[in-house]
């Protein structure tokens, strides 16, 4: 895809979403180009509660996609897509289905504490009378829990405690 996300308008992003009939021209989309826009984070919100197979899709495809790309927004922003992905866990498709527990699992897997967030969101969803739903809190627990998973989001706490310790120090030399 040859786009500059920086010269993507929102009425771009909503006709191409629109016109979206499969999942990898979805996923294409939404991870190389709209996950790198201004957009970003509002259209996950917005189309996470489309009534289209593809534009819902393309909700929680942006929200697992900004999870891996996004390296300077804070948890907090991610964490106000946990709810929707709860809100959501009951959905049918098997296309939505898919995307709502990548969507989980990719957060839960960005560092520890979002880790938590998504287990505790995951058991939550387990809770609900749904197949849909206890398939994607069942693979989204058992992803994040595993040993390799939890070893890789402890690892990301303790680089990010060594850079700011590392910055404190040299700030003292300023």
């Amino acid at each position: 895809m040859d786009c500059d996300p920086d010269r993507v308008t929102e009425n771009q992003m909503d006709g191409w979403v629109r016109e979206f009939n499969s999942w990898d021209i979805c996923d294409q989309c939404c991870g190389n180009l709209f996950s790198k826009t201004k957009y970003a984070f509002k259209k996950a919100m917005e189309w996470s509660g489309g009534k289209e197979e593809f534009v819902k899709r393309a909700g929680f495809v942006l929200m697992a996609t900004v999870s891996i790309h996004d390296k300077n927004t804070g948890d907090i922003e991610f964490i106000k897509f946990l709810p929707l992905i709860k809100n959501n866990s009951t959905d049918n498709r098997n296309l939505v289905k898919k995307a709502v527990n990548w969507a989980l699992r990719r957060i839960g897997k960005r560092n520890c504490i979002l880790n938590k967030k998504a287990i505790e969101t995951a058991n939550e969803i387990m809770q609900i009378n749904s197949k849909h739903a206890k398939w994607i809190a069942s693979n989204a627990i058992r992803d994040l829990t595993n040993p390799a998973t939890q070893n890789r989001v402890n690892n990301i706490k303790k680089k990010n405690l060594t850079r700011i310790l590392i910055m404190l120090s040299c700030a003292s030399f300023i």
